[in-house]
């Protein structure tokens, strides 16, 4: 497997992790701020994943060329 394809891989993974966070974070209406800390932090490190996995496949694509 060659970095492209790890990249992509981790595109997708990080991207239904953050859907997942944002998700659960949408349909959970509790009071207590303890049970929304896990969806927001499945959020933004689902977020931050896409970000640098999309930065790393561009330079891979990039070099590429």
């Amino acid at each position: 497997m060659d970095k492209k394809m790890k990249s992509i891989i981790g595109v997708i993974g990080s991207f239904l992790v953050c859907f997942f966070g944002l998700y659960r974070l949408l349909v959970e209406t509790t009071s207590t701020a303890d049970l929304l800390l896990v969806p927001i932090v499945f959020a933004v490190t689902g977020f931050i994943g896409v970000i640098g996995n999309s930065r790393n496949l561009m330079m891979l694509n990039n070099r590429s060329h």
